[in-house]
């Protein structure tokens, strides 16, 4: 994430996205920032066997994505992640379902890591159920 500092103020339309033609700059938190508080919320939010998941993976994902050098990627990147940080502090999230014209925009690759996330929350649950 190099290049975050250029990409705090920039708009969605100087980066090539349609998806909204406002000149307003993007309210980003910076990567490090965005990390804090979202281990924040999942200590504030999340039961504890649910919290140590939640980090493991924000921590995989944060270090994953630690060199992405395009600019729509790692815009994209905290975007998402700050959406779910905000979902998680007004306790929206529970019960909601994933967007469809997201996950149509996922790779092969995305939707397997999902798959197995799902797997893994299921099993914490069973497990949880049986003690």
């Amino acid at each position: 994430m190099r290049a975050f500092h250029r990409l705090l103020f920039a708009t969605p339309s100087s980066l090539g996205s349609k998806a909204s033609l406002t000149s307003e700059p993007l309210a980003l938190l910076p990567p490090i920032h965005l990390y804090r508080r979202l281990l924040r919320v999942h200590r504030k939010k999340l039961p504890p066997e649910m919290r140590l998941l939640g980090d493991e993976y924000v921590k995989s994902e944060f270090r994953a994505h630690r060199n992405v050098e395009n600019p729509i990627h790692i815009v994209g990147f905290l975007t998402e992640w700050q959406l779910y940080a905000q979902k998680l502090e007004g306790d929206s999230w529970q019960g909601e379902k994933l967007d469809k014209a997201k996950l149509d925009k996922m790779s092969d690759e995305q939707i397997g890591q999902l798959y197995e996330l799902m797997k893994t929350i299921k099993n914490k649950g069973e497990d949880g159920e049986n003690k």
